[in-house]
């Protein structure tokens, strides 16, 4: 196929550089060295003509992913059977026939164009071959199928199965075209490869071909453009060159010492390019990587790929400038969320939240406008999460993006409001608790009868109880009187007292926290089940061969109804929880209880019975030694009588308040499962049907969505499908704390000067230091933990609690001072330090750490 024949619609004739290659021809302005493209339909007849390389194939689709050196041997011998193959006379004759169009006596570029190859989601940059100054139609043809053949190099099929493509559906086109042997060559982002700002364009410029920048072996010039204007040139010292050699092939030759510091391209040229990809950039809609050459003063571009490192932006219908701070990293939930799990969250906060790359954002560009909203905005993000509030003190400091307006003309920032006063009595937290768990049991009650457009209609509806229940202001008051009393004991204690963090240690043990509960119910569940051998012997086959249904097969075993009936009653009342329990689609421990037989297990190996009702209580009367002993010394001060009297009615008030912090969620997290129960009901009616293919297609609608196919019966399978895989390519991105409009990703700093030399910083949210051996876990099902390690993960919920019980500290790349692994480590007394970006890269399984949760700090002390 001539590239003339060829647009987007031809990505299954041509592979992805063969497509984009005929959208750009197809671009005024747009210069393409002229070519064609070897179909897949060519390369699928010459492997089903070869048996070998079928059952090769199917050799490596059960090659386990972590045998590099299977998937070496297999690769290589792929590779030489595709290089040996026979090509079909037919095929001989069309390339000859193009060859003569193009000119039989041109040299060309014969590259390699899969199916997976170029698309928005997966570059596969890098990962096939192409080869430069090819000369003669015996040369193409053996190019042609080297690059066929390079489908199947070690790197690519790695690639394969680390993104999840199938090697049977990925197939090789070629581009064939004429050679161009510029004077100069290189690479230019539309998009800012390190900031991720759309608004900056970055050239990369060296002389030659421009394969001695991509391969590395040079560095070349590099101009950052914005708005039509070079901001910044540095022009390197470039040595080497490659050059097309005579009779084919290339050469890699010194560069004259006059031309070494000579800029490759002229300001012009290089404005000139800018241009031509914003204009390429505009056919695809996305941020663009673009290989181009200049010869005779021309520009040709040879090359054009979606840039896919960058993180997605909010659709917005204006042109303003917002600035975006990520939900995720306030909720400690970062991975993606599904359609489904992104609207419901959507229904249920008070504000307005922006979606991008299966993650949530709330613009606060209004509340910075105004003086009275920075305060506001700055004062309380420095205290939850100084990462963020760095960041945008640094847009701020600009002066150019956050337009500023006078007060009470900014648009909505933060609830300012002060709540009433609340008097510190236990029963108003017991009679909110009650209040909750009464209307979810009407919920589940009454949910039960609802199907088709009424139980829809009935869950949009309820939303509104889980609101008035999430927002009751009785609530708020509790949980901000706790959060005062607790701000005013470390101030006032430190002024007083030199006393750091003095609300951690008072904090441990107190009554009606949730979750702090839930970790030592579960050490409970243990004490059922470590006398009864026959059980723990089960359970460590369940846990080898990951199966669910385990609970009806243990009434079966000696004690194992006892054990059954202990599990059945923990996930009755902590069912509804998992990791990332905030999108409703992911499984809950009620639906995969297999999930928390390694946490029993570890358990039973690490704890004696009755260690979860000695916990709480070494806590409290480690709280009471705590508050007497300040008490005290505060006694022994002027005027101690005074402060001690103030300061006993604060602890008692944070010990009365701060458990009730944690039931709000849970609350939420109960009735969410309500719902998903109820609408996975509905889902098999869709199935049975035939409306949708499977249950889980509702986890790719929004909840609105759903409700116009259960009333009308059809579904959009494309949209769902389409969904899938946008879903898969954002599980594979990491959100940042604060984006802006230009897609700008700020990063913020801590900005202290305290911590010991090679110390990491971070943020201390539970004070003390302990040292102990850094277990790296991402994945909860996989933590291999003993009594005395130090957690090292990327964010914990609360379904990460159960792990608490047995660790001696805690370090995560996520968090903030009242999010859920903070106040779950005070309560129990474990120093934490949270908020250290790449923490599980720089701190090794196994290493010794020293974790300061007073200061802030971490030490990796071998």
């Amino acid at each position: 196929m001539g590239f003339e024949q060829i647009d987007r619609t031809n990505l299954a004739d041509v592979g992805g550089k063969g497509a984009q290659l005929g959208e750009l021809s197809r671009i005024d302005g747009v210069r393409v060295p002229d070519g064609f493209c070897v179909t897949t339909d060519a390369f699928r007849q010459v492997v089903a003509a070869t048996p070998s390389i079928g059952a090769h194939l199917d050799l490596l689709s059960r090659v386990d992913p972590a045998d590099r050196a299977a998937i070496r041997t297999l690769s290589e011998e792929i590779r030489g059977l595709v290089e040996g193959v026979t090509m079909p006379a037919e095929l001989v004759a069309e390339v000859s026939a193009s060859l003569a169009r193009l000119g039989e006596r041109a040299a060309y570029a014969v590259r390699s164009s899969a199916t997976a190859e170029d698309l928005p989601t997966a570059s596969f940059a890098g990962q096939q071959d192409s080869y430069l100054n090819i000369v003669g139609e015996e040369e193409v043809l053996r190019h042609i199928r080297r690059c066929w053949a390079s489908l199947f190099t070690e790197r690519a099929v790695t690639y394969r199965l680390h993104n999840g493509f199938d090697h049977r559906s990925v197939w090789m086109a070629v581009v064939v075209q004429r050679m161009v042997f510029p004077e100069a060559a290189g690479i230019l982002f539309t998009a800012d490869p390190v900031t991720s700002n759309r608004k900056i364009a970055t050239v990369e410029a060296g002389w030659g071909l421009g394969e001695a920048l991509v391969s590395g072996l040079v560095n070349g010039d590099v101009y950052t453009v914005r708005d039509d204007e070079i901001v910044s040139t540095a022009v390197a010292t470039k040595q080497r060159a490659v050059h097309a050699a005579t009779g084919g092939g290339t050469l890699d030759v010194p560069i004259e010492p006059e031309r070494q510091t000579r800029p490759a391209l002229t300001d012009a040229q290089v404005l000139r390019l800018v241009r031509l990809g914003r204009r390429i950039e505009a056919r695809f809609g996305r941020p663009q990587d673009i290989e181009w050459c200049l010869a005779d003063d021309d520009l040709h571009v040879v090359q054009s790929r979606p840039i896919t490192t960058l993180f997605p932006l909010p659709e917005v219908d204006d042109q303003e400038n917002h600035v975006y701070v990520s939900v995720g990293h306030q909720q400690m939930m970062t991975d993606a969320m599904k359609p489904l799990g992104l609207s419901l969250w959507q229904l249920t906060t008070p504000r307005p939240m922006h979606e991008a790359g299966g993650r949530l954002f709330v613009d606060v560009a209004p509340a910075l406008a105004t003086s009275a909203g920075r305060a506001t905005m700055l004062g309380t993000l420095g205290k939850s999460d100084p990462l963020i509030r760095d960041a945008l003190q640094t847009v701020l400091d600009r002066g150019d993006f956050v337009r500023s307006v006078p007060d009470g003309d900014g648009g909505a920032g933060p609830a300012a409001g002060t709540p009433a006063p609340i008097e510190t009595d236990p029963a108003v937290v017991t009679e909110l608790i009650a209040r909750n768990q009464e209307s979810v049991a009407t919920l589940r009650q009454e949910i039960q009868a609802r199907s088709g457009p009424a139980l829809l209609d009935f869950i949009l509806a309820d939303i509104a109880e889980l609101k008035r229940l999430l927002f009751d202001p009785r609530s708020h008051q509790v949980i901000t009187a706790g959060m005062e009393a607790a701000g005013w004991l470390n101030d006032n204690l430190e002024a007083w007292l030199g006393e750091k963090n003095a609300a951690d240690a008072l904090t441990q043990s107190v009554p009606h926290n949730v979750t702090a509960e839930m970790g030592l119910a579960l050490l409970d569940v243990a004490d059922t089940i470590r006398p009864h051998a026959a059980v723990l012997e089960f359970l460590r086959r369940v846990v080898d061969e990951g199966r669910d249904g385990f609970l009806d097969e243990l009434a079966d075993l000696p004690g194992g109804r006892e054990a059954r009936d202990a599990i059945v009653g923990y996930l009755d009342e902590y069912g509804m929880r998992c990791a990332g329990e905030i999108d409703i689609t992911r499984t809950r421990w009620s639906e995969h209880p297999a999930t928390l037989v390694p946490l029993l297990l570890g358990n039973i190996k690490n704890f004696e019975p009755g260690a979860g009702k000695r916990r709480f209580a070494q806590g409290a009367q480690e709280a009471r030694r705590k508050e007497e002993e300040l008490l005290t010394r505060l006694a022994a001060l002027p005027d101690g009588k005074e402060k001690a009297h103030q300061t006993k009615l604060m602890i008692d008030r944070v010990r009365t308040f701060a458990g009730y912090r944690e039931y709000p969620k849970y609350g939420m997290v109960s009735r969410y499962f309500v719902y998903k129960q109820a609408l996975l009901r509905e889902a098999g009616r869709l199935v049975r049907a035939g409306t949708l293919r499977e249950k889980e297609d509702i986890f790719y609608l929004r909840l609105r969505e759903l409700h116009e196919v259960v009333r009308s019966g059809k579904a959009d399978d494309e949209l769902i499908q389409a969904r899938r895989e946008a879903f898969r390519s954002y599980e594979a991105l990491t959100p940042p704390r604060v984006l802006t409009s230009d897609g700008e990703v700020v990063t913020g700093d801590y900005r202290r000067e305290d911590a010991p030399p090679g110390a990491l910083a971070g943020l201390p949210v539970s004070a003390g230091t302990v040292e102990g051996r850094a277990r790296v876990v991402v994945d909860m099902a996989h933590a291999d933990i003993e009594t005395g390690d130090i957690l090292v993960t990327t964010y914990t919920d609360p379904s990460w609690t159960p792990l608490f019980v047995a660790v001696a500290g805690l370090v995560t790349e996520v968090g903030g001072l009242m999010t859920h692994g903070a106040v779950i480590a005070r309560e129990y007394g474990l120093p934490a330090v949270v908020g250290l970006e790449g923490a599980t890269r720089l701190i090794r399984d196994g290493q010794r750490i020293r974790v300061d949760g007073t200061d802030g700090h971490v030490q990796i002390l071998d």
